[in-house]
């Protein structure tokens, strides 16, 4: 006789609901809205670009901690990724899945946070910044959460949905310490010379912490490594390239970035088993 063996409820396939036609669709007007804010942010529609809004405050030198210029290229690839997200969900094997009924509304609030921090920067005060972001830092960690507790349907999911959230939450991870950096110097706090170095290097292993802690949780997601070791990195380009420059935060910067990287593979290694012991 035949023994069934149960099938993973994340791959499972289930009977489409009424509940799920309303999160593909809330999905998908959410990427539309978040692509709109976004070519509003950067003044596609007429007016002022983000960097240049709240009086610079967001340029590439207005503080320690912004990335120099080209680092902000990785937002064409996280939104390249979330548009084939809005697409994934919509096949047939997804639309009713285990993991995208977890994940999807998520998606979605993080697409409508960042429309809307994008539209708050430009037109409210900076300090609101500030709590968009931190929310869309805590949404895009519950999706974060949700990904590792169900596994991957496959290695196109993999790419699509792990690697394309990934990549959000580690860029917007560091993105939040360039923005609460940005808002108390647009406040008049300012520290300059050595202590200013000082507290930038310590903000910068905060947020190596705050890469172990998601790496821990995601089971060494790779892109999640990629993303911040990226965005620290260009970091310290900031810093030895244009102003402000400061050797010790581009010093700090590289070693934080470099010890992201080392994390990454070991939180990966980890998640594989391995070193596995000999018997």
């Amino acid at each position: 006789m035949a023994v069934n063996t149960p099938t993973p409820a994340a791959t499972r396939s289930a009977a489409l609901e009424p509940r799920d036609r309303a999160r593909l669709i809330t999905v998908t007007v959410s990427e539309v809205l978040c692509v709109l804010g976004t070519l509003l942010g950067v003044g596609v529609f007429g007016g002022q670009a983000v960097n240049q809004t709240a009086g610079g405050a967001l340029s590439a030198d207005a503080t320690l901690l912004a990335p120099a210029g080209p680092a902000f290229s990785i937002w064409s690839v996280i939104y390249l990724g979330l548009a084939a997200y809005t697409l994934f969900q919509w096949l047939p094997s997804q639309r009713a899945a285990e993991r995208q009924r977890r994940i999807g509304w998520l998606v979605a609030a993080s697409m409508l946070l960042n429309a809307g921090w994008l539209l708050v920067v430009s037109f409210a005060p900076l300090w609101l910044s500030v709590v968009v972001i931190a929310a869309l830092v805590l949404v895009l960690g519950l999706i974060i959460r949700e990904l590792a507790r169900t596994p991957s349907s496959g290695l196109l999911e993999t790419i699509v949905v792990d690697g394309t959230l990934g990549l959000y939450v580690g860029w917007v991870s560091v993105a939040v310490c360039a923005n609460v950096t940005a808002f108390l110097v647009a406040e008049g706090i300012r520290v300059e010379g050595f202590a200013g170095e000082v507290i930038a290097a310590a903000v910068l292993v905060v947020a190596a912490l705050i890469a172990f802690l998601l790496l821990r949780a995601s089971r060494g997601n790779l892109a999640i490594g990629a993303a911040m070791a990226w965005g620290v990195a260009w970091i310290a380009v900031g810093r030895l390239s244009g102003a402000p420059e400061s050797l010790t935060t581009a010093i700090a910067a590289l070693i934080v970035a470099v010890v992201i990287v080392v994390l990454t593979i070991a939180a990966r290694a980890a998640a594989a088993g391995w070193p596995r012991s000999a018997h």
